[in-house]
């Protein structure tokens, strides 16, 4: 419960509370009573705030506290992996969650005394940065290197504006070492990576259906794709005829007259591409009659009352076969005279929507390539890298978009042929261009590729020994594993670096080895990846290369145009970065489960068989208060440098400053959706204000003790003192495991609960007499004063990782350590096990027993009014309470103090006589000593008679003999300090 003086003109009228009370009032005994003083401001608001906080980080050396710490003597290092931020922004409340949580993990393990290790990043390649610094000019008339040299400023000017936003939010680094993925260092490393994995057989070049982006003109990985759950198709049914009947058909129905295979599909662009249709080999299929038209269909037998419904008319099975004996079965291709399809079997085939056949266009479909693959079907691209069919589509749909009237004209054209059964919308998820939000499509073409699926048994292998926070995240880390059969690490753009690969001029033929990649790994290490484009091709293929390679002469070969994936950049900064190749935790969003988490993992698995890290810590994203999606059209982006400095209207957008930015995302739930608005921000800065005025109650009542000199040990103390450490002791072990499992919410929760329930509903509220009216150097001012001191240092330490600013800034008020030290640079909590005693829990919590009895017994009247007899059986509950009061009757001893009452008697029995007017409560507490073995349950009665004693002016007690006359204890106190 903090106080703070209050004084109108210079006249001191007195100390308050949290609960608005006044004590020790004006009069002639003011000058005696040692009031709370300190310089510390209870709030800091505007400018004075944002002041202050730069201030205390340029007194406090927030700058050179990593290199600090990174030269000290430490026994253990803790490793943190900065995951590269995308260079292509300003920051934002995403970038602070993470930037803070990290923060706030690296700052408990250095105060813990590990070597933090933390070098912070940025992804600075790939198509967004292009696209954003090229504008409205596009890449028209540009060459490699102009491209190159305009995204390269564009990324350095969203890097510095970044860096220096991470740096105001307290982000522990040094900012003059950060790691850039478009340095050529990094670059190198990266190519070590790339020839490692291509010696082993894990990348390879070759012809196959990848996402493609006609937006950005470019293939991309999986982990660059954002789905739509709100795309609409254009979705058909439309029939194959059976050309030739499967031979059990043939049998069954043969006479019956024609019948054809009906089909669903949201893409009708890819008929034309159309190679086979497929049917799941275990399912049930019937041919079943149209009632409205005698037309036969072939469908699953699962889906005709389905299929019924959707074409509002009856259909009568007239056979019924299984999977397998559809075998040989070969259909006439719709839209192409004179091709036919056959009937295959295929294990992706599904029932829960559509007919339970699928038409099977392998350029266009993975699952449909690998059914091509099996049975060496055509994969015969017919889009263009625009999104357009080619003349390979026939003239009809030449040159016309496959998204849009490419696919509008497929439908007319199965209608003309009577092979539209029906047209429909369908609403479904669909894969975007994560940055053009433009739709992408599937085709074939020829990239560079990771084998992933030899690589998926060991990544599941070392995934399992690596611990997931949450572990509920564990299953989708597997899942996004499971559907990625390969992965596509070309990109067919300027702004990246370049795939180390020659092509023969004759014969397109790859020249790419461990020479080739060897010589420009090292030019890029020298120069940077620029020189792919400036140097000329003798210099990056010179003659020893050539003769190594047993390759011809350089004029027979020209440099590659293709650029790695960025994920494969950002997924090899384990080996460019961290000193042992492997961190003690990545910290990221949910989106880099199949993103940074996953290219990391696969390239770690692939060259040195582990993960890179030892465990994942994923969080959510930030959203609106009102639970939206932040977005500029909706107004409710909040920008953190807003919340930090204030906007243009203070009464709308007042200055938090950093710390409550930082409570803010320590309080969240990081595992679920974050909200940010005024609301939360409001109760950040709130919590943060009744924070600082416990410290300033703190700090008030440490002014003019040195804790060096002054300190009372821990065996001379009041027991209700040594009680707050044996408290604070628990806490700070608490406090510890919270931090530990990156439970910096809990860490609050932990601090709120100490600061109410055992600080100030209790501790403050009974050692208020001892610290303003005993003598100042009395044991038991003392004593409470150390223990204030190191409530203070501990409560001090236990909320710095969260808020660094308010730490150091106490710590320059606090009394006990030279002038120039900081808190960061002295260490953790420290508790010490003499702070357990044996008996002195149970004392305590037996004597709060008997007052909580007491004080039910009066309910909302003071019990200072009241003098109190507690009668105890003989007993240990009386051995212990005996310990807090000496003599059997006390206005002064430390049962008194506990019991907040005028004076205490101990007593094996209460006595016959007493008043009418006295209140009975009785009770019974349980002590259990040395692990049960000792355990006794002891009834206690209290008796409660108002007092007979008149206030004392001085410390406010019903201990004086007289209204005017000072009590035994003040009056002495008065007549010595006469």
């Amino acid at each position: 419960m903090g106080m703070w003086q209050q004084s109108v003109g210079g006249r001191f009228l007195g100390v308050r509370s949290h609960c608005g009370k006044w004590w020790y009032g004006a009069g002639p005994y003011r000058d005696s009573v040692l009031l709370p003083r300190t310089e510390f401001p209870m709030k800091l608001t505007g400018q004075n705030l944002i002041d202050r906080e730069v201030q205390i980080q340029q007194e406090c050396g927030f700058a050179e506290l990593y290199s600090w710490q990174r030269e000290r003597k430490a026994k253990k290092e803790y490793c943190l992996h900065d995951g590269p931020p995308y260079a292509n922004g300003d920051p934002h409340v995403g970038h602070a969650l993470n930037k803070i949580l990290k923060d706030i993990q690296n700052r408990f393990e250095m105060l813990r005394g590990k070597q933090v290790h933390y070098v912070p990043g940025w992804d600075c390649h790939g198509l967004p940065i292009e696209l954003k610094a090229l504008g409205e000019l596009g890449t028209s008339g540009l060459s490699p290197l102009q491209i190159r040299q305009k995204a390269r400023e564009f990324a350095e000017g969203a890097i510095a504006r970044q860096r220096a936003a991470f740096q105001r939010w307290g982000v522990m680094a040094d900012w003059d070492k950060c790691y850039y993925t478009f340095d050529g260092t990094y670059e190198a490393a990266q190519l070590k990576v790339f020839q490692d994995m291509h010696s082993k057989g894990l990348i390879y070049q070759d012809y196959k259906p990848v996402f493609w982006s006609p937006s950005s003109r470019t293939a991309l990985a999986e982990a660059e794709l954002e789905y739509n759950p709100q795309h609409v198709s254009k979705a058909i049914y439309a029939t194959f005829a059976l050309a030739t009947l499967p031979p059990k058909m043939a049998e069954a129905v043969g006479e019956l007259g024609s019948i054809s295979v009906l089909v669903w599909t949201t893409q009708p662009w890819t008929i034309p591409a159309n190679q086979a249709v497929c049917f799941m080999p275990n399912a049930q299929y019937s041919v079943v009659k149209r009632r409205d038209s005698s037309q036969l269909l072939l469908v699953a037998t699962e889906r005709v009352s389905s299929l019924a419904t959707l074409l509002s008319t009856e259909l009568e099975t007239v056979g019924t076969f299984t999977g397998t004996e559809l075998e040989g079965g070969v259909c006439q291709h719709p839209t192409i005279p004179r091709k036919e399809v056959p009937l295959l079997p295929a294990n992706f085939v599904t029932m829960g929507k559509g007919t339970g056949l699928v038409h099977t266009a392998p350029a266009h479909g993975m699952e449909d390539y690998s059914v091509a693959s099996h049975f060496k079907l055509s994969v015969e691209c017919i889009v263009d890298e625009e999104g357009r069919f080619t003349e390979l589509a026939g003239p009809e749909l030449q040159s016309l978009s496959v998204m849009g009237e490419g696919n509008d004209a497929v439908i007319s054209m199965l209608k003309a042929v009577g092979s539209l059964v029906k047209e429909e919308e369908c609403v479904h998820s669909y894969p975007y261009d994560w940055r053009s939000k433009e739709p992408v499509v599937i085709r074939p073409s020829k990239q560079w590729f990771i084998d992933i699926a030899s690589l998926k048994d060991k990544a599941k292998e070392v995934l399992a020994k690596v611990r997931v926070i949450p572990e509920s995240a564990r299953g989708s880390l597997l899942a996004h594993l499971d559907r990625r059969p390969y992965w596509c690490i070309s990109r067919q753009r300027s702004w990246g670096v370049p795939i180390p690969v020659f092509y023969h001029k004759e014969t397109g033929e790859p020249l790419i080895n461990k020479h080739t990649v060897s010589h420009v790994t090292q030019l890029f290490s020298e120069k940077g990846s620029d020189c792919w484009w400036e140097l000329p091709l003798e210099s990056l293929l010179p003659p020893e290369v050539l003769k190594k390679s047993k390759a011809g002469e350089v004029t027979d070969y020209e440099r590659g145009d293709d650029v790695l994936d960025i994920w494969f950049d950002s997924g090899t900064s384990w080996a460019a970065v961290l000193e042992d190749s492997r961190a003690d935790v990545y910290v990221e969003g949910k989106d880099q489960i199949g993103g940074w988490f996953q290219s990391s993992l696969l390239t770690s698995v692939a060259v040195q068989k582990r993960a890179p890290y030892k465990a994942l810590m994923i969080h959510d994203f930030v959203i609106s208060e009102k639970g939206e999606k932040m977005s500029k059209s909706l107004g409710n982006v909040v920008d953190p440098d807003t919340v930090i400095h204030g906007g243009e209207d203070p009464s709308v957008s007042p200055a938090y400053g950093v710390d409550v930015l930082r409570w803010w995302v320590a309080e969240s739930n990081v595992f679920s959706e974050v909200q940010i608005g005024p609301n939360v921000l409001n109760s950040a800065r709130d919590s943060i204000n009744k924070l600082r005025n416990t410290l300033k109650f703190l700090l008030g009542n440490l002014q003019g003790f040195d804790p060096r000199t002054q300190a009372v040990d821990p065996k001379e103390m009041h027991y209700i003192d040594q009680y707050l450490l044996h408290l604070l002791r628990n806490y700070s072990m608490k406090m510890t495991d919270a931090y530990n499992d990156f439970g910096a919410g809990r860490a609050i929760r932990l601090l709120q609960a100490f600061i109410t329930r055992d600080l100030s509903k209790f501790y403050f509220s009974i050692i208020k007499d001892r610290l303003y009216c005993d003598p100042e150097d009395s044991l038991g001012r003392r004593s409470c004063q150390t223990v204030l001191e190191e409530i203070l240092d501990g409560v001090t330490r236990s909320i710095a990782p969260i808020l660094p600013h308010l730490a150091e800034e106490v710590y320059l008020h606090a009394p006990g350590h030279n002038e120039g030290e900081t808190m960061f640079r002295s260490g953790w909590i420290k508790s010490s096990p003499v702070w357990r005693r044996p008996g002195l829990e149970e004392a305590v919590e037996g004597a709060c027993a008997i007052r909580d009895s007491f004080l039910s017994s009066i309910p909302g009247r003071n019990a200072a009014e009241y003098e109190l007899t507690i009668e105890i059986e003989p007993g240990l509950l009386f051995e212990l309470i005996e310990s807090l009061q000496d003599e059997p009757t006390s206005s002064y001893s430390q049962l008194t103090e506990l019991m907040m009452s005028s004076q205490t008697t101990l007593t094996s029995a209460l006595p016959r006589d007493l008043p009418a007017d006295a209140l009975i409560s009785n009770g019974s507490f349980l002590i259990n000593l040395e692990g049960g073995v000792i355990r006794e349950d002891s009834a206690y009665q209290v008796a409660a008679v108002p007092t007979s004693m008149a206030r004392c002016p001085r410390c406010r007690r019903y201990t004086s003999s007289s209204p005017d006359c000072p009590c035994p204890r003040c009056q002495t106190i008065l007549t010595r300090a006469q």
